[in-house]
């Protein structure tokens, strides 16, 4: 099996092969650098090199510099100073450095004793990179690519300075002082320096490193700027001595960057916490609010106060309702993501403030929705109920109209004691008038019953301006009951005459009889043709064209005693011309131009009346025409609302698809829910032209615009919570590392015992459920106490029943590679030098500044009795136990 660092130094030995002879500047530079380089180890022997391609002729010095570098002991070298003897000695030193991996191609012994400067300095990159670079590893990178990212990563913070090679980038001497600064930040005042004065930048880097970092002076400064691209080997072999300097702090990165994770989780935790309290106080307040406006049931008593509160009510269920039911579902995945965030980072899982639990969420929603199914009911019988209202009140002011004009004159007519002063033959008329005016007062008792009757029915209805109503019907029945007496009184008075005046006129009494029957029919008849009425259906509406057809079909037999009483008339008036009689009729007040003048009425609405009828019929057409389209609509839209619904249950249920799989799934299932969402609108559109139309039943289908409605709703929450709950699968998965299979295989058990579909176990099922996986469960006492236990963990809340999440987490718990609050503990206690304590200074300068602003802000002061605790200590300990146990996140 090839050795990599044995490639790797061939391919450095290679590449020195190909470059020939070196440049000038870089053949200076490398002289000096590795120079002080071998100085930095040989001076821990007490000696020291001038000039490096004299000095390791004789190998003495070369095996010396190997022995400090490795710690090992190489052969005894040959003393003699023969260049037989020189030789030996360095082909144990070559012979040594083979020996650790390296292969050293076109370096031979010959040519170091030599004094070969190209070949010595060769030799002394290759132990470089051996003994001082191949160890460097950053984030799985090695050699001179782990030290170029430890150089970037160190630096990074640092304006003025891009680390991306080992040349023209440190030319300034700005990356030499981050470094320096990043680890020993009282060093370097590094705000003081300038990309603009290379000069005094490297030597004070130089300078500090010698000085404090026992550092040699490896580079020259004027070599560096004054060189286009200084030599890259020099600088890898000073900079990789700044790396083993501070190879030290490199633990306490570590330690950093698990503080940093640990942290940032709890960040992320805290935030999605808020935004729950914020979305259920928003949330629970609008229900608050709207509630009580759906349970009000008081309107004006009008028609449109009525139609405005349902023009409210389409407002709130089109505008105001819509993103409260989108804030609903992010608040459940909101609360779901968080406690498999909480589960899966080994936290305890959130308890939202009081009030505020999803159950109460869903509570306070259920009777909202509650409250808004009576409303819309409520509204549309209200909106009938005050349409019969406004029908029966026309009706009883038509028919009070027609009652008030024919009473009128009717009291002082009854009052009159005429008799008093005539004729016998005008006693007579008299008699016969007034028993014509009783056969008409009879013929108005219907009517007076009438509008009592609806009176009543207005009461029962509770009109808006009853008082009114009921003002103008006592009015009509105290005259009604009054001109009953008055009629009586005058019947007798006649009575009493009739013995002395017995003459009467047969024809005008001929007249009278038939003439006012006929004239309480036409009166009838133009009362029939001006009545309003009210209709849903063409049914009825034909029912009353039909009644009107049969009406005219009794308009010849009228005609024809409409001429003969207007013939009485004509023969009466020819015998009060003849004989020169008053040309009075004794026995009725009727007048034969009334009845001409009535009559002409008549035959005028008639037409009317026709085109009345057909006008309603267009119009119950049009209605039949809206609950037939919306029928159509409906019965299209309502069986898709319920095959995806299905669809969307049945996702995962076979256990042969993927998670992804499922999730992708339902994405396109959310995608063609929305592109399907101008069909519920257009029937939104259907409904409300159906509802202004008064249109309140429809055969033609049996869904209603709620049914769909909440089909709809149904249908998006369940996307929703599905994709939220294959999400949450998919985290736990991944967090977790288990397979697909494994998670297949939980899935298919949970599945198995799930009979009903719900999503959940009872705790039989889950007991079977977990045998069937191999859990011993012993089948007495101590057996039941263990699965008690498996229940306080998997349903910590006491519900009775344990969902697919709870289980999936609990399958996994013991698998997990968690973090703990010893772990995190561990990792402070290293940042603060094995300290029970911390300061500010130190998280500011190992931490991110907001992570570290975060722990200062929460950490309390450190209360122990280390006498090295200055007064800004704080407590790592127990805010790393306050991550892991119960606290106020």
């Amino acid at each position: 099996m090839a050795d990599p660092y044995k490639d790797e130094y061939m391919a450095q030995e290679n590449e020195w092969e190909r470059e020939g002879l070196l440049d000038p500047e870089w053949e200076k530079q490398q002289r000096k650098t590795f120079t002080a380089w071998c100085n930095s180890h040989l001076r821990k022997a007490g000696t020291n090199i001038e000039n490096i391609d004299e000095d390791f002729r004789n190998g003495l010095k070369l095996m010396l510099l190997l022995e400090v570098i490795s710690g090992e002991v190489l052969p005894r070298p040959e003393r003699g100073k023969m260049r037989v003897h020189k030789i030996a000695n360095v082909n144990k030193a070559l012979a040594f450095i083979e020996s650790k991996g390296v292969r050293l191609v076109s370096i031979g012994a010959e040519e170091i004793v030599d004094g070969n400067l190209k070949m010595t300095l060769g030799m002394i990159w290759t132990i470089i990179l051996r003994f001082a670079i191949q160890d460097i590893s950053v984030e799985e990178l090695t050699a001179k690519e782990g030290l170029l990212l430890w150089c970037q990563r160190k630096t990074a913070p640092y304006k003025n300075v891009n680390v991306q090679n080992f040349h023209i980038s440190f030319k300034d001497g700005l990356a030499f002082c981050a470094l320096i600064h990043r680890h020993r930040p009282e060093l370097v005042d590094y705000d003081k320096l300038s990309k603009d004065n290379p000069m005094e930048n490297l030597n004070t880097a130089f300078d500090v490193a010698e000085k404090h970092l026992d550092i040699p002076r490896m580079l020259d400064a004027e070599d560096m700027i004054n060189s286009a691209k200084p030599d890259e080997r020099s600088v890898m072999t000073y900079v990789s001595a700044y790396y083993h300097a501070f190879s030290g702090a490199q633990q306490a990165e570590t330690a950093a960057n698990r503080i940093c994770k640990v942290l940032k989780v709890n960040q992320e935790n805290e935030r999605l916490m808020e935004e729950y309290e914020r979305l259920a106080s928003d949330l629970l307040e609008w229900i608050r609010r709207t509630k009580p406006w759906l349970e009000n049931r008081i309107t004006d008593n009008t028609l449109p106060g009525t139609r405005r509160k349902l023009d409210e009510f389409r407002d709130y269920r089109q505008v105001q309702k819509p993103p409260r039911l989108e804030d609903k579902a992010r608040l459940e995945t909101t609360f779901n993501t968080l406690q498999t965030r909480l589960r899966l980072s080994n936290r305890p899982a959130y308890l939202p403030t009081e009030g505020k639990m999803v159950s109460d969420i869903a509570n306070a929603w259920k009777g909202l929705e509650l409250a808004e199914k009576g409303f819309e009911d409520w509204l549309l019988n209200e909106l009938q109920r005050l349409e019969r209202l406004e029908h029966l009140a026309k009706k009883f002011k038509n028919k009070c109209d027609i009652h008030e004009e024919w009473s009128t004159g009717k009291e002082d007519m009854l009052r009159m004691e005429d008799f008093k002063r005539c004729r016998l033959t005008d006693i007579k008329a008299m008699k016969r008038k007034h028993e014509a005016f009783e056969s008409d007062l009879a013929a108005h008792q219907d009517r007076v019953e009438q509008i009592a009757a609806i009176a009543q029915e207005l009461n029962t209805l509770e009109y808006h301006d009853i008082a009114n109503v009921n003002s103008r019907c006592q009015t009509i029945c105290d005259q009604w009951d009054l001109l009953g007496s008055l009629t009586q009184a005058r019947r007798t008075a006649l009575d009493e005459a009739e013995q002395i005046l017995e003459r009467m006129d047969s024809l005008q009494l001929e007249f009278a009889k038939r003439a006012a029957p006929f004239n309480n029919w036409l009166d009838g008849a133009r009362e029939d043709l001006v009545d309003m009425f009210i209709v849903h259906t063409t049914e009825e509406i034909q029912g009353l064209i039909d009644a009107h057809e049969q009406f005219k079909s009794t308009l010849g037999e009228a005609d024809r005693e409409y001429k003969g009483i207007v013939g009485l008339c004509t023969e009466a008036a020819q015998l009060a011309s003849q004989y020169g009689l008053l040309n009075e009729n004794p026995y009725t007040t009727l007048q034969g131009d009334a009845i001409t003048t009535k009559w002409m009425e008549v035959q005028q609405l008639v037409p009317n009346r026709d085109q009345t009828l057909h006008g309603e019929m267009l119009k119950q057409q049009n209605n039949e025409r809206l609950r037939r389209t919306f029928a159509q609509k409906a019965n299209v839209v309502g069986p898709w609302v319920e095959k995806h619904l299905d669809a969307v249950a049945s996702v995962g249920a076979q256990g042969r698809e993927s998670l992804e799989q499922q999730l992708a799934k339902l994405k396109q299932y959310e995608q063609n829910v929305q592109s399907y969402k101008s069909n519920i609108e257009d029937l939104e559109h259907l409904n409300q032209e159906v509802q202004e139309a008064m249109i309140f039943e429809n055969r033609h289908t049996s869904y209603t615009m709620e049914t769909l409605r909440v089909g709809w709703e149904q249908l998006l929450t369940s996307i929703a919570r599905c994709i939220n709950e294959v999400e949450n699968q998919i985290l736990t998965r991944d967090s977790k590392g288990i397979t697909n299979e494994q998670l297949e295989e939980f899935k298919k058990s949970f599945n198995h015992f799930d009979k009903n579909r719900s999503r959940q176990l009872e705790p039989k099922e889950f007991k079977a459920c977990l045998v069937s996986l191999g859990y011993n469960i012993r089948d007495d006492r101590q057996g039941e106490a263990d699965f008690q236990r498996i229940m306080s963990i998997v349903d910590p809340n006491g519900t009775g029943y344990v969902t697919f999440a709870a289980f999936l987490d609990f399958m996994t718990r013991e698998t997990a590679d968690t973090d703990t609050a010893e772990q995190v503990m561990q990792s402070f206690r290293i940042l603060a030098g094995d300290q029970e304590f911390i300061t500010a200074d130190i998280l500011r300068r190992e931490l991110p500044p907001d992570q570290a602003e975060y722990c200062i802000a929460r950490m309390a002061p450190y209360r122990g009795a280390n006498a090295n605790a200055g007064p800004g200590a704080l407590d790592y300990t127990s805010f790393s136990t306050a991550l892991y146990g119960e606290s106020d996140l």
